[in-house]
């Protein structure tokens, strides 16, 4: 029996597709909360290594809340995977089929994580919570300003865009 969990996953501006070998497929929002509850049950999976591409930067949310959490993740070259899928005969090209090639190249290729340092993971873990918080914060002066009176309006939109 197979106990090697391999994920991949595909970035892009809206959503995250994952693939997990052995395993399902399937995406959530590219979204903070969504990747908060991703990284949750990734940390439950316990995966081997979890490969994604570089997206011009799209990738550094997700990876650096992988990294925190303690999680094996490595952000590959795209160049190296479509090399590698052309050679395993994926010519297809879609965001759920990209992360099925990211998992599979995981799992053949396994690139080596280079985790961060105990002092950046610190401090970056702290970061992430303060964004969190102030979102989520942001979020809700923007839910009361649906129901606010005239009065309170202002006063919310000021405290939004000083958030903002």
């Amino acid at each position: 029996m197979n106990s090697l969990v391999f994920v991949g996953i595909d970035v892009s501006q809206a959503r995250l597709d994952i693939a997990v070998r052995p395993g399902a497929s399937f995406s959530i929002t590219h979204e903070e909360a969504a990747i908060a509850t991703l990284v949750e049950q990734l940390c439950a999976l316990g995966p081997t290594l979890i490969v994604l591409e570089a997206t011009g930067g799209m990738e550094i949310p997700l990876t650096s809340a992988l990294a925190t959490a303690g999680l094996p993740v490595v952000v590959v070259n795209p160049r190296q995977v479509r090399d590698f899928a052309k050679a395993s005969g994926h010519l297809a090209k879609t965001d759920a089929l990209d992360a099925q090639v990211l998992a599979q190249f995981a799992e053949v290729m396994r690139p080596q994580p280079r985790p961060l340092p105990d002092a950046e993971a610190r401090a970056l873990a702290a970061l992430l919570t303060r964004r969190r918080q102030l979102v989520e914060m942001l979020t809700a002066e923007k839910n009361r300003l649906l129901s606010a009176s005239t009065s309170i309006s202002t006063r919310l939109r000021t405290q939004i865009k000083w958030h903002e």
